[in-house]
């Protein structure tokens, strides 16, 4: 067997190896982009319902600080 027919086989092995280790690799990381993905959604749900949680306790602040202002005021009053 002649030098080159051995340095053939030797880098045909290897790009075996590399082309496998590639297609799993892709695999993988598809898989990663995927669960990515589910856990962006759901964060962007999570912040969605805490800016809807924001908003509701944002309403109810203003009529509760008008209320606390004049329920001091009439108490001042009454003193």
């Amino acid at each position: 067997m002649d030098w080159a027919q051995v340095l053939v086989i030797i880098l045909s092995v290897f790009l075996a190896i590399f082309l496998v280790l590639a297609i799993v690799l892709t695999a993988l990381w598809i898989r990663v982009t995927v669960q990515i993905k589910s856990i962006t959604g759901a964060a962007e749900r999570t912040a969605l319902k805490f800016e809807t949680a924001a908003q509701n306790a944002a309403k109810l602040a203003t009529p509760l600080a008008i209320v606390n202002i004049v329920s001091a005021f009439i108490k001042k009053n009454k003193k």
